[in-house]
């Protein structure tokens, strides 16, 4: 039975993740900070699945951990995931982000390298690390350029998978643009969008505040893009892959698709733009070109950006109804 551990199992892609490799029959092993985190409790094969409870943070835990478990493949998904939450607390961002990453690098390395068990590698790496990309679409070439500590911890860790890949570790990077699914905590946009617009469709809310709705972003299916990162996992050889749509939309096209759904064909009235929701430096257009791994990795998208809105619309309808 193959073995995979994942840091960060119970957010949106950990979650996704699981439930994939333990429908294909891996023993899996996650990192949770506490138990009872959102996301897990459906996951079910409670004998696959083993939850370890620890601090990042704390020195040789994880590292030990790694050593433990001898996992087959390791998806490195744990992170301070808000650019805006990044702003408040750089310092923690790059620990989490940057330096946890780093070491699960090495601990991988060395259980390949010095115990003769060989570990493939999957981190999750973010569209940020190109900032105000002059470029777009973006590439695996588009320099390296972030305007965040979000995007700076991410370009670190990046980087350094590059390093410990020429060392001889299969490692890959997916560079994750933004991806959704029901499973987005309401401190995402996409999330605070879908359900406002479901409560105020069943007059529970008045209006929302959001920020730049100008902003463009490849939007896809949270579980496609969870099927990018094991594809990259078993890839004969590693590399960087863009993991994209290519196709991008505005903050106010996203409103657009969730009203529409509830049947408002107007909204003007019932959003405000609040300036303390606008990010310090904000990349104005975020779009990715995923040609390397349609054909190196046999990976398309499934879900449009319509069908992604709709369906989270619909989730925060049927959470109302409950």
């Amino acid at each position: 039975m193959p073995v995979a551990l994942i840091t960060g199992i119970s957010g949106q892609d950990g979650s996704y993740l699981a439930e994939s490799l333990l429908a294909d029959g891996y023993q899996v092993h996650g990192v949770v900070r506490s138990p009872g985190e959102e996301n897990i409790g459906g996951l079910g094969a409670p004998d696959a699945l083993t939850l370890h409870t620890l601090d990042l943070l704390e020195p040789g835990r994880l590292e030990d951990l790694v050593t433990e478990v001898r996992p087959d493949e390791v998806y490195s998904l744990a992170a301070i995931s808000s650019v805006f939450e990044s702003w408040k607390n750089p310092v923690r961002t790059g620990e989490v982000n940057g330096q946890v990453v780093v070491r699960l690098l090495e601990a991988a390395q060395r259980l390949s390298a010095d115990h003769g068990h060989p570990v493939r590698l999957v981190h999750a790496s973010s569209a940020e690390i190109f900032g105000q990309a002059a470029q777009s679409p973006q590439t695996e070439s588009t320099p390296i350029a972030p305007t965040s500590p979000y995007g700076a911890s991410k370009a670190y860790a990046h980087l350094s998978a590059g390093v410990f890949r020429a060392r001889g570790l299969h490692v890959s990077n997916c560079v994750l643009y933004n991806h959704e699914s029901p499973r987005r905590p309401e401190t995402f946009v996409t999330r605070k969008i879908t359900a406002s617009v479901a409560r105020i469709s069943a007059g529970l809310q008045d209006g929302l505040e959001l920020g730049n709705l100008d902003a463009r972003r490849d939007w896809g299916w949270a579980p496609d893009y969870v099927a990018a990162m094991r594809l990259a996992a078993t890839a004969p050889e590693p590399g960087d892959f863009i993991i994209a749509t290519g196709v991008s939309h505005t903050i106010g096209d996203f409103l657009d698709a969730a009203f529409s759904r509830v049947g408002i064909t107007d909204w003007s009235g019932l959003v405000t733009v609040n300036p303390a929701f606008v990010r310090p430096v904000d990349p104005a257009e975020q779009l990715g070109d995923a040609s390397k791994a349609h054909t190196v990795l046999g990976w398309s998208p499934t879900v449009d950006f319509s069908t992604l809105v709709h369906r989270m619309v619909d989730h925060d309808l049927q959470l109302l109804a409950a």
